[in-house]
């Protein structure tokens, strides 16, 4: 028997059968297994080894109480805070090495909620009839896997049986593999890049390289932003070269890419180095031409491909885009620098390209100069965002605050 232990999380007065066979599963791939029972309206159909009133306990919720109550959606949420705080509490303990989950929309909000509190690289594993359309409200910015259940999880069939089997046989693969070698650690910086603004993130990305960093590069597609800032938070990123902030654009706006109202705070509050740059803020971001909603019918909309439509954002949003970034950098408890490219935000925003419109962009600088804290140190460039001396010059001046700090 390895000495590697997966957590499962099941609504035990439901999913009886079918969490039993899932421990069954792993302990046949040599695995140890602690199953936590989360629900709430009637009695486990198998006996936990973590009661839900030791759930419950994590954050002092009362599992009697809830079921009195009856209350579907309240018992889920407390249930699903209380997982998340006994499942960090297990992995520090070194009781938790992955998470493994099945069922339904209930179970799936739960079990993702307690794997969204463990750090990158924790195997986490949810089966669920969910996995499909907008899945956002259970990956977050974690790095969980959705399996899809295919039938209902309701009971152990000639279907789940294989599905679930796969599922244990996954997990136990993944907790169970080797350490990752890696090369010799080097700091790790953020930097956020769109097809737009490519050039510029790979220059700098070299540069930065070059003097000795790791870059990871995220695709600023609202997942690619929160899933930046996460890392942030986990202690895994040391610096921060956010090119390309588009996501407050489409926050802002309404469209299909935002990474929430919070996004470009977590550098600044955590006191790590940033350069920041406008990339992309010309844009909002939609799907299909058809989906552009009928509200913004005679905007500048470009057809970026048969997936995505671009909207040219007006002077009017630029200036309270400006406003917003330099609310934000002036709250910064680290260096700060904001590079200013006055020759175009992205690729289609240059002299001549669809979306060039040098109002706009005047609004969105002077909103930026007027509003930006002395702590914020500013450079605008007579420079398109893609010239290759405007990447460099944000990578050596991100270089310059991470020397300073160590």
């Amino acid at each position: 028997m390895s000495d590697k232990t997966v957590v499962l999380i099941g609504t035990l007065d439901t999913k009886g059968a079918e969490y039993q066979y899932l421990r069954q599963r792993l302990q046949l791939a040599g695995v140890q297994v602690l199953l936590v029972d989360v629900g709430t309206l009637e009695p486990p159909l198998t006996q936990p080894d973590i009661s839900r009133q030791e759930v419950g306990d994590a954050i002092g919720v009362d599992v009697g109480a809830l079921a009195a109550a009856r209350d579907r959606g309240a018992a889920v949420t407390a249930m699903a805070d209380a997982a998340a705080s006994l499942v960090r509490r297990l992995h520090q303990e070194g009781r938790c090495d992955g998470v493994l989950a099945a069922g339904g929309s209930g179970n799936t909000a739960i079990a993702t909620r307690a794997m969204r509190a463990l750090p990158v690289g924790v195997p986490k594993l949810m089966v669920s009839t969910m996995a499909a359309g907008d899945t956002r409200n259970y990956i977050g910015a974690s790095d969980l896997t959705l399996m899809a259940s295919v039938t209902d999880v309701a009971g152990v069939n000639t279907i789940s049986a294989r599905i679930l089997a796969n599922a244990a046989a996954a997990m136990a693969g993944m907790v169970s593999a080797p350490p990752v070698e890696l090369a010799e650690p080097r700091l790790l910086i953020g930097a956020t890049m769109f097809g737009v603004t490519t050039p510029c993130v790979t220059a700098a990305r070299e540069e930065l390289e070059r003097r000795g960093y790791e870059v990871l590069t995220f695709h600023a597609t609202g997942t690619g932003g929160r899933a930046m800032e996460s890392l942030m938070d986990s202690g895994f990123l040391k610096g921060v070269l956010d090119i390309t902030t588009t996501e407050l654009a489409d926050e802002l706006v309404g469209g299909v890419l935002s990474a929430g109202p919070e996004r470009l705070e977590m550098a600044g509050r955590l006191g790590l180095p940033q350069v920041v740059s406008l990339g992309a803020l010309d844009m909002v971001n939609f799907g299909a031409r058809p989906t552009v909603p009928a509200r913004f019918e005679t905007r500048n909309l470009y057809i970026h491909n048969p997936s995505v439509t671009l909207m040219r954002t007006t002077p009017e949003e630029c200036a309270e885009l400006g406003r917003q970034i330099a609310r934000k950098l002036s709250a910064a408890h680290a260096p700060v620098a904001l590079f200013v490219p006055l020759r175009g935000v992205s690729a289609i925003s240059g002299e001549g390209g669809p979306f060039y419109d040098r109002e706009a962009d005047q609004a969105l600088f002077t909103a930026l100069r007027s509003n930006l804290a002395g702590n914020v140190e500013v450079h605008e460039l007579d420079a398109h965002i893609n010239d290759p001396e405007f990447a460099v010059a944000m990578a050596a001046k991100l270089d310059d605050y991470l020397r300073e700090q160590r």
